[in-house]
Order: structure tokens, then C-alpha cells, then sequence
């Protein structure tokens, strides 16, 4: 008879090898399992984090709604890059944005819920008692919250002191006890977050302090739904086919060019010249691709999954046709992912096991992780640190310039797919 032991050791190395999210590697490795539920509150699971919170709502409210058509008419996907260089350990990082409007989170909220029906409230207070009052209130009254909190001061994603005030995705607050919240994030158990840690990741990042949505009741219909798909698809279009080279997908050109460019302040031939934090930029870039990251990944497969949904709303049989060319574009995405984090590294097979252990972790367990995700996370962090030194000594120029050639494929082909999507919907 297999452990429980052993079928999460057989999910988290599916994985790591694979990037697979939680939820497909262990579907894989169990086939389909029965949901679970908290005191009434059913864990729907999700792959992106704005779209799951509202999802995971709705779905509580009673209504017949999915991800992808969530994530559909909040604009689908989004294009974004950023190197972050950060002196005071020394440490680079990559920030990609997949998702619609994924640096603005309460207007991706306004517009998605507006499409789709559905009424809310924002709250935004200064001060971190009254928010906290103002949240108990609304679990009190059986209103979940979807809520933005710092990841580091969570806790249970195991990050280090050097990521305080990094930000996150947001979460759902479903119900509290006396001295702590219950935090649904995608996964399949209770998160409990003591209240003062609770409302110190809520107030820590001063662009969204303290900022809740509490959705009303709504069950869109499938009109409402066919409207909303519609217009996802129209801001989609427009949105991607905008010039910036920062929020758009010319970003994709851009860091195709500044991976092998010798001049630019913010070329990596010269931001890595030292070879320092380069292992840190190509984890991150990893995670931010994959699903196996605390994110959803490149997002391409959920919006493949949308454009099914939206052909047979729209009665329009070619976007079922454009869903197959964002799966290959999804696995683009993946293997530029593989060739920047290679499992057949050492140090890069030890990183991702750890990191796939940590995300399997918070999908099954929730808070229950305890002690034995806490050392996880220590010896993940001692493991990047070691995958850093590795690399400090190597040249990079073959890996950038193989990236780069990825990048330029990736870019051509989402331009084409969005002006193949603009054909369609015009």
C-alpha cells in the first residue's frame, strides 16, 4: 500500500522535473481528487492567483463559472519584464508579468468583476486596526474577503528576510477564530494566519495597503458570461497590441535584445559581468514561467483553456483553432524555462525539487506544513545561495544568446497568434 509519504514525494518530483503546477502533477499521479472543504468553505484550487480568488467566491456563492472564463474577461494574458538588481545581498531577480494589467491589481479587479456582474466593495484603511476590524466584520458576516498581502510576513511560502516587502498575489480570507484568519491560496487545506502577522502583511507594501474587495452575490448567466468572454477578448487584443516595450509584447523583444546586447545599463552581458546573482535571475526566471512557482506561470495553457470555453459561448469555432497555437506557445515558455534552469545541473536539480517540496507543500497541507516546510525552505535558500557561487566563475554568453533566440521565437509567435486573435474578434 503507498504512503502518504510517498505519493507526495512522487508529486513533488513530477514537479520538479516537469514544472507542472500542484494540481496536474499530482492529477498525473492520482488522477482526479475529490475536493476539499474547511467548515464549509470548498478549496476549488486555481492556476493564476487573481483569477482563483475571484473564482473560488463565486463558485462558494453557488455560482457556475471557471477559471479560465475568469481569467478571460479580467483581458487573459499580459506581457512584462523587469530585471530587478538588489545591493544589499548582492541579489538579481526577474519579474515577468503574464497576466492583463498584472502590475495593477484593483483595476484588473474593478473591470474582471464588472464584466462578469458581479458587485463589490473596495476597502482601502490607513491604519492596520481599523483594517483588521473591518475584515473580522465582513468573515463575521460571512463575506469573504479577497485581500493582498505580503508573502514574506505570510510565512508559509518560506521565504527570507531579503524578500520583506516583495509583495505577493492575492488570497482569499474565508472565515477567522479568535486570534487568527483563514486564507484560501489555490490550494487544497486551511491556511491559519495568526491575526497581528496577518495584519502586518496586509499593511507592509504602502501601493496596495490594506486594499480588501468583498464581492456580493452574483451567478452570472451564460449571456452575462458570452459578454464578458467578448470583451476579455477585445481588451486582450488591444492591450497586446499596444507599443510598449515595458507592458506589452514588445517587453518580450526588448529582453530578447538585452540578453545579448554589450551596451545597455541593463544589458545582462553587463549586469552578470561579474557572474554575481546570476543563478538567483534564472531561478526567478523559472518560477515566474512554470506553474511549480508561488505564481501561476506564463498563463498561456489557462488562456488556451479560456479560448475553448469562449468558442462555444460565442458560437466562433476558430478560437478553439488559436487555443491549440497558445498550448504550443505555452510549451515554448517551458522550454526557454528548461534552458535557463537545466534539471541535468546539480545545483539546479537541488533548487527545483525544494522549490517544487515548498509549493506541494502549501497546495496540500495549508498550514499544517509546520516545522518540516520551515526546514525546507532553509535548505532551498542555502541551496540558491550555493547555485550562485557555482555559476560566479562560468561564462554565460552561449546560455544568453540561446535565450535570447528563444525569446525572439516566443515574441513572433504570441505577435502573430494576437493579430490572428484581433482578425477574429474585429
Amino acid at each position: 500500500m503507498t504512503s502518504k509519504k510517498q505519493l507526495k514525494a512522487r508529486i513533488r518530483a513530477r514537479m520538479a522535473k516537469t514544472g507542472e503546477s500542484y494540481t496536474t502533477a499530482r492529477d498525473h499521479v492520482l488522477g482526479q481528487a475529490e475536493t476539499r472543504s474547511d467548515a464549509g468553505w470548498r478549496f476549488v484550487g486555481g492556476r493564476d492567483p487573481s483569477s482563483a480568488a475571484i473564482t473560488s467566491v463565486l463558485v462558494n456563492q453557488g455560482a457556475s463559472v471557471s477559471e479560465p472564463l475568469v481569467f478571460l474577461a479580467g483581458g487573459g494574458i499580459g506581457a512584462g519584464y523587469i530585471l530587478w538588481e538588489f545591493k544589499h545581498d548582492d541579489s538579481r531577480h526577474v519579474t515577468l508579468g503574464f497576466r492583463n494589467q498584472w502590475q495593477y491589481h484593483d483595476r484588473w479587479m474593478a473591470k474582471t468583476l464588472g464584466r462578469l456582474g458581479v458587485p463589490y466593495e473596495e476597502h482601502r484603511t490607513a491604519g492596520a486596526r481599523a483594517a483588521s476590524d473591518r475584515l473580522a466584520a465582513e468573515l463575521d458576516a460571512g463575506r469573504p474577503c479577497v485581500i493582498l498581502p505580503d508573502r514574506y510576513h505570510l510565512g508559509y511560502w518560506q521565504l527570507p528576510a531579503a524578500l520583506d516587502g516583495h509583495g505577493g498575489g492575492p488570497v482569499v480570507a474565508y472565515r477567522r477564530d479568535k486570534s487568527g484568519v483563514y486564507l484560501d491560496d489555490r490550494g487544497q487545506a486551511p491556511i491559519r494566519i495568526p491575526r497581528e502577522r496577518l495584519d502586518a502583511a496586509r499593511a507592509r507594501v504602502p501601493s496596495y495597503k490594506n486594499v480588501m474587495h468583498v464581492l456580493g452575490d452574483a451567478k452570472p448567466d451564460e449571456a452575462t458570461l458570452a459578454d464578458a468572454a467578448r470583451e476579455g477578448l477585445r481588451d486582450c487584443a488591444t492591450h497586446l497590441s499596444a507599443p510598449s516595450d515595458s507592458f506589452s509584447l514588445p517587453a518580450w523583444r526588448k529582453w530578447a535584445r538585452l540578453l545579448t546586447d554589450t551596451r545597455n545599463a541593463k544589458a545582462w552581458p553587463k549586469v552578470f559581468a561579474d557572474g554575481r546573482g546570476l543563478a538567483d535571475a534564472l531561478l526567478s526566471l523559472w518560477e515566474g514561467a512554470e506553474p511549480v512557482g508561488m505564481d501561476g506561470g506564463n498563463l498561456r495553457e489557462l488562456f488556451a483553456d479560456a479560448l475553448d470555453e469562449a468558442a462555444l459561448l460565442l458560437d466562433e469555432p476558430e478560437l478553439a483553432g488559436l487555443a491549440g497555437r497558445f498550448r504550443e506557445i505555452s510549451a515554448l515558455w517551458h522550454g526557454l524555462a528548461e534552458a535557463a534552469l537545466p534539471a541535468e545541473v546539480p545545483e539546479f536539480a537541488r533548487v527545483r525539487e525544494l522549490t517544487a517540496a515548498i509549493k506541494e507543500s502549501v497546495m496540500a497541507d495549508g498550514s499544517a506544513g509546520g516545522e518540516e516546510a520551515a526546514e525546507t525552505g532553509r535548505q532551498l535558500w542555502q541551496a540558491r545561495a550555493a547555485a550562485n557561487e557555482s555559476l560566479a566563475a562560468t561564462d554565460p554568453s552561449e546560455l544568453f544568446a540561446d535565450l535570447s533566440a528563444r525569446l525572439g521565437t516566443i515574441h513572433e509567435a504570441e505577435t502573430a497568434a494576437i493579430r490572428h486573435l484581433t482578425e477574429l474578434i474585429s
